[in-house]
């Protein structure tokens, strides 16, 4: 029996102009044991903050850790009850960068749900951050919002579905 795709393309999101701040995948069906968002592109100008929200939930239920190392140093931190999860590692600025974001059992209504994103850019280097969403709805819709700067054009962001094995 052969094995089908494990990566199953839902959605793509490509920048057109420089005026986006905001990329949100809606309408997200649970036919999937996990999500993949890839983000490949850069900003505008240098970050602030790019920021994860789920099913547009903006109430304390996020919890994060973030870690980078680049250079000869490296920096961590941790914030819970937040009202959403930091995506930013450094400010990736005009450079290039690529995101890999991976949600856990986002269907599951009996679990919290949890994240890692990876990532890496030429200004800091690589990163990591986990997070943890405090609700057991399913996953329906993600949102990343930039704040300072917006999007280049051309950059892309896809969704992925991952298949039961």
């Amino acid at each position: 029996m052969t094995a089908g795709a494990t990566y199953v393309p839902i959605a793509t999101q490509t920048i057109s102009g420089t005026s986006t701040t905001n990329v949100t995948f809606s309408s997200i069906t649970n036919a999937y044991t996990d999500l993949v968002v890839i983000f490949e592109g850069a900003t505008v100008a240098q970050v602030n903050d790019l920021t994860l929200q789920f099913n547009s939930d903006s109430g304390s239920n996020y919890s994060y850790t973030r870690i980078v190392g680049y250079g000869s140093g490296q920096y961590s931190d941790r914030t819970s009850n937040s009202t959403s999860i930091s995506i930013t590692i450094g400010s990736p600025g005009t450079q290039g960068h690529t995101s890999i974001l991976h949600i856990n059992n986002y269907a599951n209504t009996n679990v919290y749900k949890t994240m890692l994103l990876r990532t890496s850019n030429t200004n800091y280097g690589p990163g990591a951050i986990i997070g943890l969403w405090r609700n057991t709805s399913a996953i329906n819709a993600i949102s990343i919002s930039i704040s300072g700067t917006t999007y280049s054009s051309g950059s892309t962001f896809t969704l992925y579905g991952i298949a039961s094995a």
